[in-house]
């Protein structure tokens, strides 16, 4: 049993192995998070703090959420090497104004638009556009544009969109996709959202 194991995992370390050395495009990647599962914004904060341990400098734009006092807000705040940038009203629901959203949004598109295109001196590895899938898909901001740009950007800048209802086009110049998919939650059960994991 033990031996026949053995043989098995050494099966899938060369298969692993040669995956890994097949490899060779080393440049900075885009990643979508979409999906209607929680966890989006969180798995892009989690590898904004992957990357400060990297030694990455990290420009991190909130759309939408606005004036919500969260603690990943609390934390960027104690990294020098993170610029945080809320360009949000908050939910459209609570706003009720399309203008004011529109033109936080592009406020928003136009901080990142500065970051990516000056991001040739390498001032930052990594850029998390948070709930700007939101954004797009309600069409404050436009997607033509923003795959001109992300298509164009530098190869040392990584880039991450999250939130639900990611457009086609974003989905199709990405080169890491994930769908979050809900299959239970606590606020279905009528659980209030829990200070410091949802928000």
């Amino acid at each position: 049993m033990d031996k026949t194991y053995k043989e098995e995992m050494n099966i899938k370390k060369e298969a692993q192995r040669k995956k890994v050395n097949s490899a060779s495009d080393d440049r900075g990647i885009i990643i979508v998070n979409t999906g209607d599962g929680k966890g989006k914004s969180t798995a892009a904060f989690g590898t904004a703090f992957r990357a400060i341990g990297q030694g990455f400098n990290v420009a991190i734009i909130q759309f939408i959420k606005g004036k919500w006092k969260t603690g990943e807000m609390e934390v960027f705040k104690k990294f020098d090497n993170i610029t945080h940038i809320i360009s949000g009203e908050g939910f459209t629901w609570e706003t009720q104004d399309k203008d004011k959203d529109i033109e936080a949004a592009q406020r928003g598109w136009t901080e990142a638009k500065k970051i990516i295109q000056n991001s040739s001196d390498k001032e930052y590895q990594l850029l998390v556009l948070d709930e700007f899938n939101i954004a797009l898909n309600l069409g404050y901001v436009d997607i033509k544009e923003v795959v001109e740009i992300f298509s164009n950007k530098p190869d040392s800048l990584n880039i991450i969109s999250t939130g639900r209802y990611a457009p086609d086009e974003l989905i199709e110049i990405a080169d890491t996709v994930t769908e979050m998919k809900p299959l239970k939650h606590a606020f279905e059960g009528g659980i209030k959202a829990q200070r410091g994991i949802e928000f």
